[in-house]
């Protein structure tokens, strides 16, 4: 079968990277994270839209300087050349998932922390789950 038909809650719940992508197809690609208390996905900026779907814990999303409450149960948009972040704000790890259009990163990468994804200059090379 094509393209990917799972759990997503149950992935991102039980994820304790930082970053791993499960599935990437030619124009958008799926991505769990699990944010330590007081972490943060770090500011970033896309050309094209972003969306955050959050599974557990409270945290803060900031566009473009613009900070919301968010907790499970909570989705965030992001507009394409939006500057945003994700913060933790709680005590407990803060789980999520993502679908970024166009994939932005190699696919199946796992980065255990946050440390190393800084570290790790990947970017998307074009090549897709299937």
């Amino acid at each position: 079968m094509k393209g990917l038909v799972q759990d997503i809650e149950g992935l991102a719940v039980k994820n304790d990277e930082f970053r791993r992508v499960l599935y990437t197809a030619k124009h958008c690609q799926l991505v769990v994270m699990a944010l330590k208390p007081k972490e943060e996905i770090g500011a970033e900026v896309h050309n094209l839209g972003q969306f955050f779907r959050v599974e557990e814990g409270t945290g803060e999303a900031v566009l473009d300087g613009v900070g919301t409450a968010i907790r499970a149960g909570f989705a965030v948009v992001v507009p394409a050349g939006t500057n945003h972040n994700i913060i933790n704000t709680g005590s407990v790890s803060l789980t999520l998932y993502t679908l970024y259009a166009p994939p932005n990163h190699r696919d199946g990468v796992v980065h255990h922390t946050r440390d190393d994804a800084e570290v790790d200059n990947e970017h998307f090379d074009g090549k897709t789950t299937e």
